[in-house]
């Protein structure tokens, strides 16, 4: 093998190491325990953090009672600031900074709830058992 080729081999040797040692830490980012779900006096609460994306991006809550979406904001400004939610009839400019209520109603099981940022660049699901 040529010294050109080599190098271009253990770039790409490298690189592959890279990604795969650092990953993307938020691509699995999934809330099965439902830590972020919280029922109390007959309304459940869904908790979603949004700064440079949505956290959790999954989470499971139950179908068939009174639920709310609270989205938390901390310093954020960039694009997932900006909310939409269809299946809400939401679409809002979230403050850089609070706490943001959003009525969801009763969701029936099987039909996830759906977020993405204005671009469409960061999204979360929650799904209803």
């Amino acid at each position: 093998m040529n010294k050109t080729a080599s190098i271009i081999l253990m770039v790409a040797i490298l690189i592959g190491g890279v990604i795969l040692l650092t990953g993307n830490s938020r691509s699995g980012d999934i809330n099965s325990a439902g830590s972020n779900v919280v029922i109390k006096d007959g309304i459940q609460y869904i908790t979603i953090d949004a700064r440079g994306g949505y956290s959790p991006q999954r989470s499971i809550a139950q179908a068939g009672i009174p639920s709310k979406l609270i989205v938390n904001t901390n310093g954020t400004y960039d694009c997932s600031a900006a909310l939409v939610v269809r299946q809400a009839n939401y679409q809002e400019i979230l403050p850089a900074t609070g706490k943001t209520e959003i009525d969801i109603g009763i969701p029936k099981a099987g039909e996830p709830l759906r977020g993405t940022c204005g671009m469409g660049m960061y999204n979360f699901e929650v799904n209803f058992d």
